[in-house]
């Protein structure tokens, strides 16, 4: 886990249309070795799944990858559980 510590990350911003209409907003966090978009839009729709806003569209169009950044101690745990951390920006609830 000590290298994991010191890793850079990649910030994908992500935007989605939620069922209601309303935008929900937020950054899906991945260590940069994951470069497979396809894998960071699946990351994003289980998290969508999670806040019951399954079936939206999350490609190209929703997500971009945005900028590399140190990984923060407080995402650590998750991205070895998940493989990603979820920061949730607007609308998320």
């Amino acid at each position: 886990m000590e290298e994991i510590i010191q890793r850079e990350v990649n910030v994908w911003d992500t935007y989605v249309t939620k069922k209601d209409g309303n935008t929900m907003h937020f950054d899906i966090i991945a260590p940069v070795e994951v470069s497979d978009a396809e894998i960071i839009y699946n990351y994003g729709k289980a998290y969508m799944k999670m806040k019951g806003q399954e079936g939206a569209s999350l490609s190209s169009k929703q997500c971009k990858l945005c900028h590399i950044e140190t990984l923060k101690p407080e995402w650590l745990e998750e991205i070895v559980q998940k493989g990603y951390f979820i920061i949730e920006m607007e609308g998320c609830n």
